[in-house]
Order: C-alpha cells, then structure tokens, then sequence
C-alpha cells in the first residue's frame, strides 16, 4: 500500500528516508510560500472586524520532537500561555454542517486544526479545499473512522492510517504535499502502543485533546456551551475537540467564541515546522501540563565540591590549653594569677605512681564481733521492755477507769479496803508484763555486758 501511493509526504516506501525527508523539506517550503504568505496577516489582523475574536498567534511545532500531546492522554501538551485555546474539528467534511463552521470561524477571523476522515474527503473533496483556502490546519483521521484501533492487527491500523491520508492528498490535489500537516488523530481516541510507534516512525504527531464538549453525544447545544466553557476554566488554556459534522456544535459555536472573547481568551493556530518556518523556541517545561513553579525550575545546580583527603588530625599541642591573656575589667576582683596552677605533666605522659592506702586504715578498734552482739541484744531489750509498758498502760486504761470510778461511789467505811484492793490488783498486773521478756534473752544480754566490762 506504501509503495502504490508514490511520492507521497508522509510515506517512505522503499526508497530511503533521507530522500523522502528531502521531499519533506521541499514540500512544507512550497507550502509556506503559496499558503502562510498569502494569510500571514491573518494572525494579528481581522481587516473590517476589529471586535472580532481573531487568531492572536501561530504556534510552530516539530512532530518529531514532539510526538504525542494532549493531556488527556499523554504526558505532553502544546505549550501554551495561560488563556490560550486550540480549536480542533473532527470527522468532516459534511457540506451541510462544514460549511457553516466555516463561515462562523471566518466571522471571528478564527484558524482551527481539521481531522478529516478518508471517506468524507473522497465524497466532499470541495470540502477540504475549503479549509484550504480559509487558511486552516489539516490533519488526518484514517480512512473510515474504526473505533477499534486499540485492538486490531498493525497491518489493518497502517492500513486505515495511509488510505486516509492518501484520500486526503488527492481531495487537496497538486499542492496536497504543502497543504496537508503531519498530524493525526486516533478515533475515540482509543490509542495502542503499535499504532503510536508507527505513527512516530512516519513523522507524524498524534494529537488527543485537553478537554472535551461532549458534541457527539445526543444533548442539546447549550449543553455543548456549558461543557465547553466550564472545561476550559478548569484548565484555564489547552486543545478542545469539537467536531464540525454537529449541529449542536454549529449552534454552540458562535456563543462559544464570544465567550471566549469577553473572558480574555486567545485563540492559537498551530502549523508543523518547515525549512522556511522553524519552530517557534520553547523549553521543555513549557510543554508539560504541570510544570513546577519557576522558583523550583530555575534552582541553581549544586556545585561540585573538592572535599580534602582524609587523614589524621594532628594532636593538640600543650600551647593549646595555656590560659589565655583575658583581661579582667576594673569591676571585678578577681585575678587569674591567683587560680589554682594545673598539676604538672610528666614528660611523655608517664603515669604518676599513686600510695597504696594501708590496711591500718580499714581497721576498727576492739571486738567488732562482740561489740556488735552486744549492740544489738541492747536495742531489742529496750524494745521488748518498750512494747510491755505500752501492752500495760493500755489494759490500765480500759480496766483501772471502771474501778476507779466505782471506788468514788463506796461508803466511807470501805474506802480503805477498796484502795487496798486496787493497790494489789496493779501490782498483780505488773508483773506479768515484766516476765514477758524471755528469760534467755536476758542472760545473753548479761554475760555480754560483763564480757565488754
């Protein structure tokens, strides 16, 4: 199939690449001088329209460079300035619909990027002259619009890919090598990795979008407006997809566009780089959707330090550790001659020989054994003797008070024999609390003290 479309611009056939790349060049040059010089007034000019929208600049890419954008799918989107707004049109042309886009782009001196299909070029082919003519981008969207690109064999998607082309090529006619950019769009944007690979291999870019109108669905036009306008706020610039073969999108659009005008927004047309016109400088950052702040971009590098070899410390010299000449002021007393002079050092850090603390020094006088014994029989007789006058005043407390108590109440006559009484009852009560005392405890604690003595 390559080889049967000849010189064609987009296919390289048997012949080397080298060759069709030179044809390439050749090709686009031609087309800068019959197509963009005739329209070069177009991107800052509306000549008879001066409230008109207009198209604000023309953005110059290199497929190659760049060979997917759209951030609905991909890493990388066309770097533009914020409020910057791509128009892009897919599956015309159908002349009913078509033209109207037409005349309303042109009511706002308005450039947008076609993806024709194949098959409507072949029955439109007067269609696609017209985007010609109005100055538009054309790209290309296969032949017969598969959704099912994502899961058929490379030979069928090649196959799709070049016939749409090439239907394309022969609606533009002679001047289809200039008129006609290297830029496709995957139907229903269902990608696959082949076809991707293929596509690059070509030199073409493959084009998905920032954000959608939902134009194919079936809802109303206003719908269409809102979608379009909310989505774009969102984003706040980026590639909408449309698709000129809606009314609801014929109905949507002149609103659209005004809209966009009293919002500040500027529309971009984007053209593939040729010899003649090189594309437009960028940075990389510019074509990522979400680049960091220019405060991080533009950090400074980390310089590259020269670190001194590692080696050994020299150790510190006693000069080091002098007392330093300090002066005092006249408000304070003291004087640094007189602090305590550090011991000194003997030579070569010799250890200095300390006295050994003598035995005499850990030795107690006397028996230590029995003075010991002794001490403690000591403290637990006072102790027992303790607890037995505690054990006694208390049964004296419960007991006595009654009795004492009564003995106020007796008759003078027996006054004597109750005092009596109680005299005998205290004394019977306090020896028992004596003999509480274990009597071994106290022969010890006798024979100790007559050993000390």
């Amino acid at each position: 199939m390559i080889d049967s479309i000849g010189n064609g611009i987009f296919f390289m056939g048997r012949e080397s690449s080298g060759v069709w790349a030179g044809r390439r060049i050749a090709a686009f040059a031609f087309g800068a001088i019959a197509c963009f010089a005739s329209g070069a007034a177009f991107a800052a000019d509306c000549p008879g329209k001066s409230d008109a929208l207009g198209t604000s600049r023309i953005l110059v890419v290199d497929p190659r460079e760049h060979p997917r954008i759209g951030t609905m799918q991909y890493p990388e989107t066309l770097p533009l300035a914020d409020h910057e707004v791509v128009l892009t049109f897919d599956d015309g042309p159908l002349p009913r619909n078509s033209n109207r886009i037409l005349e309303i782009l042109a009511s706002q001196c308005v450039k947008a990027t076609f993806f024709t299909i194949g098959r409507m070029a072949q029955f439109s082919p007067e269609g696609v002259r017209k985007l010609r003519e109005a100055g538009h981008t054309i790209g290309t969207h296969t032949q017969s619009h598969p959704l099912s690109m994502n899961h058929m064999s490379l030979e069928v998607a090649k196959q799709e890919i070049d016939d749409g082309i090439a239907s394309v090529r022969a609606a533009l006619g002679d001047d289809a090598d200039a008129a006609l950019a290297p830029f496709f769009r995957i139907p229903g944007l269902l990608r696959a990795d082949n076809v991707e690979e293929y596509l690059a291999s070509q030199g073409i870019q493959i084009w998905s979008a920032d954000f959608l109108a939902d134009d194919w669905r079936h809802i109303s036009s206003s719908r269409v407006y809102d979608l379009a306008i909310s989505r774009l706020e969102a984003k706040g610039k980026g590639i909408l997809l449309l698709h000129d073969i809606q009314a609801r999108t014929v109905a949507a659009l002149p609103k659209f566009l005004e809209t966009l005008k009293a919002r500040g927004y500027h529309i971009v047309q984007v053209v593939p780089a040729t010899a003649e016109r090189p594309a437009t400088p960028t940075e990389p950052l510019q074509w990522l959707p979400h680049p960091p702040p220019d405060a991080i971009a533009h950090w400074p590098q980390i310089p590259n330090f020269v670190f001194a070899s590692l080696g050994s410390l020299p150790a510190p010299a006693r000069s080091d550790f002098e007392e330093a000449k300090v002066p005092v002021p006249d408000r304070l007393s003291l004087s640094p001659s007189a602090w305590p002079q550090p011991s000194e050092l003997a030579d070569g850090n010799a250890a200095v020989a300390l006295a050994v603390p003598a035995p005499s020094l850990f030795e107690i006088q006397g028996n230590i054994d029995g003075a010991l014994l002794g001490l403690a029989l000591s403290h637990r007789a006072q102790r027992v003797a303790s607890t037995a006058r505690e054990a006694d005043g208390k049964r004296m407390s419960r007991h006595e008070s009654r009795r004492l108590a009564g003995s106020r109440q007796a008759r003078p006559g027996h006054s004597g024999k109750q005092a009596h009484r109680v005299t005998a009852d205290t004394s019977r009560r306090k020896t028992p609390a004596v003999r509480t005392a274990h009597p071994g405890q106290l022969k010890r604690l006798v024979q100790v003290k007559k050993r000390n003595a």
